[in-house]
């Protein structure tokens, strides 16, 4: 049985990666490490120019009373600046640039943990898990620590989000072929820190070949069930996550715990797992380097802050000039602009793709009222309304319609026959709806004040 929920759509996988197995390049001469890593308070730098500093090594902290990870150098070397960039979601952070010495060397703090995990308290492991700036590692950076206190008391079931659902992207598929150990091993550890007694690992019908591997590794662990997913976008959203898994429904501005779940992607799981067994903080990841203009698309391990440019040259440089490169996936990642973007914590695929893949038109785009987006539509909401009134300007329809709502998975864009890019409609309602309710509470607490 693949279990599965309500709409979504069918898109065409472009898994060109699924059999490359990961490769560990050679470190970048220059990393640009951001100090804003997850979502939260941006980390404050705690070296200066002129610094060295060595893999693992404290670079930039956040306060502990503040929501928010430390960040860790990825290379050794000297830091050559500190200075304002702008990153994959197009905002100005604060940046750490380290020229690469090629020493390689680890910082003294880098040592495993010893003990047994049954023998420390699930508040110790959550305060390692926050100082290894272990993040979500899926899409949206959420800091993990954050989600197990969230958790604490409330959820009763954990799950592994291994869907990897978006097209192109192979990163996780090959974590789980690979370092199954690793994944399991986290799964776990977080187990123990938010006490609950069950997980799943729910992984799409698209990845089977992992069934062995995860069943050797779980052993007889039965706590630990593998479900898989029928293959279909969003899959991996947590909602339709929670419903295919549970039939629960998840409501709006409701968080996992409320339906007595926690989830974790897969890589943050293998990343808990190191943080303990080789006490070496959230430094690296899988990326997945694709696209038709690439040459040899593939998997890599690269350090947090690699320059897209030496991703694309690792493989194999550009057969064909591209017409967009995107950070994450065609459905909801960013395109970029600078070639030279440095990869984050929540950075999973590199994509360059020529004009074959643009949805760009001639004719101007027309609602035809087909119905599509509303058919497919995980949320069950009705896009066509939401985009319709932010064209006339009206945000109190498009609120009512569900707007705040929105997931923001791209469905209905993707499968509109009349090319109208609703998703972005929606966004800019999302933001014009959160500037007026700011507005209005400013407004509020000024009245209150006279």
């Amino acid at each position: 049985m693949a279990y599965t929920f309500r709409g979504g759509i069918h898109v065409e996988e472009y898994k060109l990666t699924a059999k490359s197995r990961t490769q560990i390049i050679n470190d970048p001469p220059t990393v640009r490490i951001s100090m804003n890593q997850s979502i939260g308070a941006p980390a404050t730098p705690t070296v200066k120019v002129g610094d060295t500093v060595k893999i693992g090594q404290v670079i930039g902290e956040v306060p502990e009373t503040a929501l928010g990870c430390p960040v860790h150098a990825s290379v050794s070397g000297k830091v050559t600046a500190i200075n304002e960039m702008r990153v994959t979601d197009g905002s100005m952070n604060r940046t750490v640039v380290i020229e690469n010495d090629g020493k390689n060397e680890v910082h003294e703090s880098v040592v495993p943990f010893t003990k047994s995990i049954t023998d420390v308290s699930p508040e110790e492991i959550t305060d390692i898990i926050r100082r290894a700036g272990i993040t979500g590692m899926g899409g949206a950076a959420f800091p993990t620590y954050a989600k197990i206190k969230s958790a604490v008391g409330k959820a009763e079931l954990l799950i592994v989000n291994c869907a990897e659902c978006e097209p192109f992207i192979t990163a996780d598929h090959r974590l789980l072929l690979e370092e199954a150990e690793k994944v399991v091993g986290g799964v776990k550890i977080l187990m123990r820190a938010v006490g609950v007694p069950r997980a799943v690992i729910a992984v799409e019908d698209n990845k089977s070949n992992v069934k062995n591997k995860l069943h050797r590794q779980i052993g007889n662990a039965n706590f630990i069930s593998v479900k898989f997913l029928k293959t279909k976008y969003p899959q991996g959203d947590e909602r339709q996550l929670i419903y295919a898994l549970t039939g629960r429904e998840l409501a709006p501005g409701k968080l996992p715990a409320d339906a007595g779940c926690v989830i974790f992607n897969a890589a943050t799981c293998a990343a808990v797992y190191t943080a303990f067994a080789e006490g070496m903080p959230l430094v690296r990841r899988i990326v997945t380097v694709t696209g038709n203009c690439v040459a040899s698309p593939g998997n890599f391990s690269a350090p947090i802050g690699t320059p897209a440019s030496y991703l694309v040259e690792m493989a194999g440089g550009l057969r064909k000039t591209p017409e967009k490169m995107i950070a994450g996936g065609p459905m909801m990642g960013q395109a970029q602009w600078d070639p030279d973007m440095p990869t984050k914590k929540n950075t999973s695929a590199l994509l360059l793709l020529s004009k074959s893949f643009s949805k760009k038109q001639n004719s101007p785009a027309a609602c035809i009222r087909c119905g599509r987006c509303v058919k497919n539509c995980p949320m069950r909401l009705i896009p066509a309304y939401i985009a319709s009134s932010v064209m006339n300007d009206d945000m109190k329809s498009a609120e009512k319609f569900g707007a705040m709502s929105c997931v923001e998975c791209g469905s209905c864009s993707y499968n509109c026959p009349g090319k109208v890019e609703i998703v972005q409609y929606i966004r800019v309602a999302k933001n014009n709806i959160r500037t007026e309710n700011a507005r209005m509470k400013a407004a509020r607490e000024a009245a209150e004040k006279k």
